[in-house]
């Protein structure tokens, strides 16, 4: 369901957050002493990051008494310029970014393989390398010296929105990563990509063991998204609803063990039968190699690219620090402990059985994906995407409609045309993503999933989550008061944002005012709970990889599986039945976008404690004056930036509470 691409990671700030360098290992100047903190800090910064190249001692002393900003008032006027031209080089490489990767990612003709050669190529990737080169790396470092994230959290309480902003600017230049090394990971993430957005199952040529067909001859379903979500829709009352759920169960299982045939891979040619794995082409049985590791090999390409940008980032020397304490900001224990705490609670095992008491069976595997505490499930999926088809036959369509969204949920009718005026909705080739305006002279872009017929249910669905990644994406940009504060805290931030627009998708459509009630909140636990488990799957794997740098692709899968299928029959099994199950490692995002889908759950988690705050606000118009005043706090860290919405930290025990009041 969710969008893949909030951040478009330029080498600006893809390796600069978190990652500085040992002053031990690469210093080549002597210290300077001066009196004040501030500045002692940015001189150490730069003579950590300072190579003979770069100059001799008497040339670095020269330096830093050319530019090291003398009063507050000269240090003003340096960041207003450095945040402005730093808008004007973010602006620049995003449109490059995206004219390039276009015939890749929006559904415009098969693209060939110059295409995806071009989408692999980084705009940003020699901006780090010419910035040092330039000095102007270096006089950022002297001037906004980069804080810790645990000195962030001491001290931002205290700071004013302009030390917030420079310690922002700080976070820009902690690295010297050549542009080769950037360019690697870019490259490997890019075929990731192509593989991920391409993987289709062509679900009219699935047989069931008697050689029925359960799903229409037409319907074509991506993985992961696509799949999961039309067996979310056989919860309602639909013919051969178990049966399809069923067979959508065993074409996971297929994919993550990679015994699927690889032929039968967004091919007509061939009609499969999943349970058995016997495959026919024009009526003829045939035999077909099996995809193999092909899977994971995208992974342990991404992973082998990690490991050569990994030595130039000494204080964080590996791809899990980069991405918790560094992206996330938030360490990959203080998650783990989080999820673990949530999955092992025995609330989740009483909603468990509260779920198996409405089916009136035992629980299967795939019913992680329970969707019966949300109001559509009781609405045909036929007749939501009717009504969906109708509206939305194209993208310009959904376009149109976003003002009158937007003031359905509140907003004034000003900003809702604001608003709408910066988004471009666009036909994508994959499920769709929410791609981010990095300057403000262009849109935030929404691609989602428009069959020939128009936008069925799965890609409005998808749409209205993107259109609330877009809202944030442009709300805190054009609304900010300093530049180098724009964004959010993380992708979690902005997945709870999403969140809350997609429930209230029906909303959009007519179908009442959409609230927080005990389903409601019941549907977030549970979905909290699924995707807590994805996430440790994903966080395990790679402390497998960096405890196994050798490892092959085929030892990699057999690897993830043992992860998978162990974190199920710790926290899954006794809930769900059935052990051993490896369906937890069926999510794409662990093979474009290594380590994201923590942002998930933890985005759940603040989700529901922006439902909680907003459910208070009483009115729709002070709901979207709320939100709006969330969002434009920016880039502050997570704990807080969570502390100005809510006035409390990051936490899983709002929810659980609730649970047990409601199961009372």
């Amino acid at each position: 369901m969710k969008m893949k691409r909030f951040f478009v990671f330029f080498a600006l700030t893809v390796l600069a957050v978190g990652c500085s360098t040992d002053k031990k290992a690469y210093s080549v100047v002597k210290p300077i002493a001066v009196e004040d903190a501030v500045a002692q800090r940015g001189i150490d910064q730069c003579m950590a990051l300072w190579r003979p190249e770069d100059g001799t001692q008497a040339e670095f002393e020269a330096f830093v008494r050319e530019w090291l900003a003398p009063t507050p008032e000269v240090r003003r006027v340096l960041y207003d310029k450095l945040a402005h031209a730093l808008e004007i080089f973010n602006t620049q490489q995003n449109q490059l970014t995206i004219a390039l990767s276009r015939p890749t990612i929006l559904a415009e003709g098969e693209p060939g393989a110059i295409d995806y050669l071009l989408s692999s190529y980084d705009a940003g990737a020699h901006h780090s390398d010419d910035m040092f080169a330039n000095k102007v790396a270096f006089i950022t470092i002297l001037n906004f010296p980069h804080y810790t994230l645990a000195e962030k959290n001491q001290l931002g309480p205290q700071w004013s929105r302009l030390e917030w902003a420079y310690a922002r600017m700080g976070d820009l230049y902690t690295d010297r990563v050549p542009a080769q090394v950037q360019q690697r990971v870019t490259a490997a993430r890019s075929a990731a990509e192509g593989y991920v957005d391409t993987y289709n199952i062509r679900m009219g040529h699935l047989l069931t063991e008697e050689g029925e067909r359960l799903f229409p001859e037409e319907m074509s379903l991506l993985s992961h998204w696509n799949l999961r979500d039309e067996l979310k829709s056989n919860y309602a009352d639909v013919p051969h609803a178990r049966e399809k759920q069923e067979m959508i169960y065993q074409v996971m299982e297929r994919i993550v063990t990679q015994t699927i045939p690889a032929a039968v891979v967004n091919n007509p040619a061939y009609d499969w039968a999943p349970v058995s794995n016997r495959v026919w082409k024009e009526g003829q049985e045939v035999s077909l190699p099996a995809e193999g590791e092909v899977r994971y090999s995208h992974i342990l390409n991404q992973f082998h690219a990690f490991r050569e940008l990994d030595r130039w980032c000494p204080s964080m020397p590996t791809e899990i620090a980069r991405n918790f304490e560094g992206s996330l900001e938030m360490s990959d224990q203080e998650v783990e402990d989080l999820f673990v705490r949530f999955v092992s609670s025995e609330e989740v095992r009483k909603v468990g059985a509260l779920i198996a008491e409405r089916l009136g069976r035992p629980l299967r595997p795939y019913d992680i994906w329970y969707d019966g505490f949300k109001g559509r499930s009781a609405i045909p999926e036929e007749q939501l995407t009717a009504e969906t088809r109708r509206r939305y036959p194209d993208a310009e369509a959904f376009h149109r409609d976003m003002p009158r969204m937007l003031r359905n949920l509140g907003f004034d009718p000003a900003e809702a045309q604001f608003l709408a005026d910066h988004i471009v909705v666009e036909a994508a080739r994959g499920s769709g993503h929410a791609w981010e305006c990095l300057g403000r002279t262009e849109p935030a872009r929404l691609r989602t999933r428009i069959g020939p017929d128009g936008m069925d249910y799965k890609g409005y669905n998808i749409a209205v989550h993107e259109f609330g990644h877009n809202v944030e994406q442009v709300t805190d940009l054009y609304h900010i008061d300093y530049y180098t504060l724009f964004g959010v805290p993380n992708n979690a931030t902005t997945e709870a944002m999403a969140f809350l627009f997609q429930a209230r998708d029906l909303q959009l459509l007519g179908y009442g005012r959409q609230q927080m009630d005990d389903n409601a909140t019941l549907d977030i636990f549970w979905g909290m709970y699924e995707i807590m488990g994805v996430s440790l799957v994903d966080m395990y794997t790679w402390r497998w990889l960096y405890a196994h740098p050798a490892a092959t692709a085929a030892e990699l899968r057999d690897a993830v599986l043992a992860i998978a299928r162990d974190v199920w029959n710790r926290y899954y099994a006794p809930v769900l039945g059935t052990e051993d199950s490896p369906l937890l490692a069926i999510y794409s995002h662990m093979l474009n976008y290594p380590m994201y889908l923590p942002n998930y759950p933890v985005g759940h988690i603040i989700h529901y404690q922006l439902e909680e705050h907003l459910r208070r606000c009483g009115s729709d118009a002070a709901f979207a004056a709320e939100l709006q005043r969330i969002y434009r706090q920016g880039r502050l860290t997570p704990q807080a930036w969570m502390q100005g919405a809510v006035g409390a930290p990051i936490s899983v025990d709002p929810i659980l509470s609730a649970v047990r009041s409601i199961l009372k």
